[in-house]
């Protein structure tokens, strides 16, 4: 923070730093007259921002810019993305968009498609559908790829796995309506008109139950997914529950069964920064005070493992 302060004169001397302040952004791209242009995730993947911005003033207001553009730029991406996958056939669109965009937008269809099988009463169709399209994406993973594309289809075949068994287990329990618990227990993605949403008159939000969050367009990288097992949808559950009445959570059970990395991997779901801490003994009350003032500032997740 000292190294941040100290060189405002130096745009440029704030890059090694931007890993700790982000989720995922690497570095940033400075063109000559010092305008930042687009960012870069750890793994080598670039996202072009809607506009410039240029770090003038304090750091931080500038440093507030950047985070500002990068959800103004994932938010209009997905809307882009969204529009491109109706006009595209998969295979092809799947090569086109960073990793994190297609995993959103996936889900978008993947929910509006499921609801229009449910009210059709097509489940059994939409199954195959989406069995077929696992093939597809397999088909495509043999054949000749960068390592970012392997990376974002590893991912996105995790994603659609789970995706395809929630279709199957619908249909066997007899599902018929969208209101039905085996339906609305699921993390269910939206694309809608709102005032919420980061850049221009959609927005993307996240539903399960009752409760609904915005997409928090943080930038994720280009990274693998866990695989939903039915303890993760159990913490999904939890703590989306938990979220929808401003509570915290706290999964409990024993060591290596996936709590710190089923948290982290909501948080991905929702698009959110979530730092994980593991706690010692010298964590005492006014430890606690900064973190939550730190949380309470740049809405981000903690995750206190340890925490006893």
């Amino acid at each position: 923070m000292l190294e941040i302060l100290s060189q405002t004169k130096d745009p440029r001397a704030v890059q090694p730093h931007l890993r700790k302040c982000f989720e995922a952004v690497d570095r940033v791209t400075f063109e000559e007259d010092l305008a930042m242009t687009s960012m870069w995730s750890g793994e080598g993947e670039n996202v072009v921002w809607d506009g410039k911005v240029y770090p003038e003033g304090n750091v931080e207001f500038w440093l507030t810019d950047v985070e500002r553009m990068m959800r103004m730029s994932i938010n209009t991406q997905i809307g882009y993305s969204v529009d491109d996958y109706a006009k595209e056939s998969r295979p092809v669109w799947v090569l086109k968009w960073p990793g994190q965009i297609i995993l959103a937008c996936d889900q978008i269809y993947w929910t509006r498609e499921t609801e229009e099988a449910i009210k059709k009463l097509q489940l059994k169709d939409y199954h195959e559908k989406c069995h077929q399209q696992l093939l597809d994406v397999t088909k495509l993973v043999r054949t000749d790829l960068s390592k970012m594309q392997r990376v974002s289809l590893g991912a996105l075949v995790t994603l659609d796995v789970h995706g395809r068994d929630v279709v199957e287990n619908l249909h066997k329990v007899g599902v018929q309506s969208t209101r039905d618990f085996e339906w609305s227990a699921q993390l269910r993605y939206y694309w809608e008109k709102s005032s919420e949403g980061f850049s221009g008159d959609y927005g993307s939000f996240v539903v399960q139950v009752e409760n609904r969050f915005r997409y928090g367009c943080e930038y994720l990288g280009n990274s693998m997914r866990l695989v939903v097992t039915p303890l993760t949808d159990r913490i999904y559950l939890t703590l989306t529950g938990a979220l929808g009445m401003a509570l915290g959570g706290a999964p409990a059970g024993p060591a290596g069964t996936g709590k710190t990395e089923t948290t982290k991997d909501l948080a991905k779901a929702l698009s959110r920064q979530c730092v994980v801490f593991n706690c010692g003994d010298n964590l005492d009350y006014k430890f606690m005070g900064k973190f939550f003032k730190g949380l309470a500032q740049c809405g981000a997740w903690a995750c206190f493992d340890e925490f006893n």
